[in-house]
């Protein structure tokens, strides 16, 4: 039996190695389909499919959203250097022009002429790379099973409330059946008053009113749209037993509410056609709720 999921969750984990730091964060929301969004870290290319590759691996459904950042662990250390040399003749050209008078310069303007300060070439390593791309692709997945772990949690709540949901249209179903019962015997009454009224010495009236009645009752009947609903029920606990399912659980709200619609439309008693609108109303219910499962 496969765990009920929601859709909104956040996962977040951390690595190092190589010189470099990062952390990842994996949310999601409530998605029709699943989409897989990344944002990282420049020079990473493979990161992205992998980081995608992993999230349609996890996911049926949702809005699933992963961010890297990163950055070298010694950038703060080695951000500049200073070129002596550029400077030496800087500083030489500066004296000889305060010997004619000039201002003498001072250091933060001699710091901001061109080529004073340089900032250093890295030298990347591909090897050393592609250990960094593993490593992030390898926390990237466990910030992921943590979003899975918090969309799981999601599930677990949600679970009593659409067995609830499904309980109660099985009651009003049961409900509906009883009163199903009593149709024939109303429309027959229905119908002999009206032909009565309107044609009471009519000869053959008897086996006229039975007749038509029959017919009426037949149009009126019910019991096909019940067996149906009966069936959805336990369609319905047969998925949020199972995962993911709330595509299939979209569709079947589907059809619950067409039965209930015409339940609605063959009524001929008032306490049927209540039932029926009750029905509608926890249909759609249940139907919001489903919205949130995976």
């Amino acid at each position: 039996m496969s765990t009920l999921s929601g859709m909104t969750g956040f996962g977040r984990a951390d690595g190092a190695g190589e010189g470099w730091t990062w952390s990842v964060e994996a949310r999601s929301v409530n998605g029709r389909n699943l989409e897989v969004r990344f944002r990282g870290p420049n020079g990473f290319d493979g990161l992205e499919r992998a980081a995608k590759a992993a999230g349609q691996a996890r996911f049926a459904r949702g809005q699933v959203t992963i961010g890297v950042q990163a950055k070298r662990a010694d950038a703060g250390e080695a951000a500049v250097t200073i070129n002596a040399a550029v400077l030496a003749r800087y500083l030489t050209l500066a004296n000889e022009l305060a010997e004619d008078g000039a201002t003498p310069p001072s250091a933060d303007g001699l710091l901001a002429l061109r080529g004073v300060i340089e900032a250093p070439e890295e030298v990347d390593d591909p090897e050393a790379r592609a250990a960094v791309g593993a490593a992030m692709t390898r926390t990237v997945e466990k910030a992921l099973d943590a979003l899975k772990a918090s969309r799981q949690n999601e599930g677990a709540q949600l679970r009593p409330v659409l067995d609830e949901f499904i309980a109660r249209i099985e009651a009003l179903v049961a409900q509906a059946e009883g009163e199903a019962a009593a149709q024939v015997e109303a429309i027959r009454d229905r119908f002999t008053r009206r032909i009565s009224e309107l044609a009471p010495d009519a000869p053959g009236l008897g086996d006229r009113i039975f007749l038509e009645a029959a017919a009426l009752a037949t149009k009126a009947d019910v019991r096909e749209e019940l067996d149906r609903l009966t069936a959805h029920v336990a369609s319905a606990r047969q998925l949020v037993a199972s995962a993911p399912a709330g595509r299939k659980l979209d569709f079947l709200m589907q059809e619950f509410m067409r039965e209930a619609n015409t339940l609605c439309s063959k009524s001929a008693t008032t306490a049927l056609t209540g039932i029926g609108l009750e029905l509608k109303a926890v249909i759609e219910q249940l139907r919001e709720q489903v919205q949130n499962v995976e």
